[in-house]
């Protein structure tokens, strides 16, 4: 509507104290702002949640998970979540289930570092060369490419085959294969020196 600058505009009548407010004065929350809230409000309680059902170092990784996933999710979506303590909480029950199953898969749970174990071989020589050659493979594995050491120690370590390793990684077989040669063909050269 346009208005002439010779016409009289309408009088405007003040708000009374128990009338509703016109609808262009309702504000609907924005999806970073409704996020913003339920994180504040919501994450010591799923802290405490993940602490008791996971290692408690984990929990706050899963719980930053939760809400990366929930901010990746629709804007509108966020608004119609019924009862977000209830969906909060099963989301990060789901989240620490599909952590447990990588492990499992990983068998993080049984890697264990070199120095926190106890020599306890009849030979106490042979044991201690056993440790210095594991510090050996240690080193020289640091020093390979990052993409060709992920690829070795998924393959060699966590067990994937080069198909499910190709996969999670977005190459070909023949890639990872290439990736492999070169780890060990590196592995042998200084482990023979």
């Amino acid at each position: 509507m346009r208005l002439n600058l010779g016409e009289q505009a309408a009088p405007v009548e003040p708000i009374a104290e128990g009338d509703p407010l016109p609808p262009h004065d309702v504000s609907v929350p924005s999806a970073a702002v409704t996020l913003d809230l339920l994180y504040r409000a919501h994450r010591p309680k799923l802290l405490r949640f993940a602490r008791r059902r996971t290692r408690g170092e984990l929990a706050p990784d899963i719980i930053q998970q939760l809400f990366l996933r929930l901010a990746a999710r629709a804007s509108g979506a966020i608004a119609t979540i019924a009862a977000p303590d209830a969906y909060l909480q099963r989301a990060a029950r789901n989240l620490i289930r599909d952590e447990a199953r990588a492990a499992d898969r990983r068998s993080a749970h049984l890697h264990l570092c070199a120095d926190d174990l106890p020599l306890v071989a009849p030979d106490q020589i042979a044991a201690l060369e056993a440790r210095d050659m594991l510090r050996r493979l240690e080193s020289i594995v640091a020093h390979l490419h990052p993409r060709t050491r992920e690829i070795f120690l998924a393959h060699r370590i966590d067990g994937f085959s080069y198909a499910e390793i190709a996969s999670r990684m977005g190459l070909s077989i023949k890639t990872v294969e290439k990736h492999m040669s070169r780890a060990i063909a590196y592995l042998g050269r200084h482990l023979s020196e």
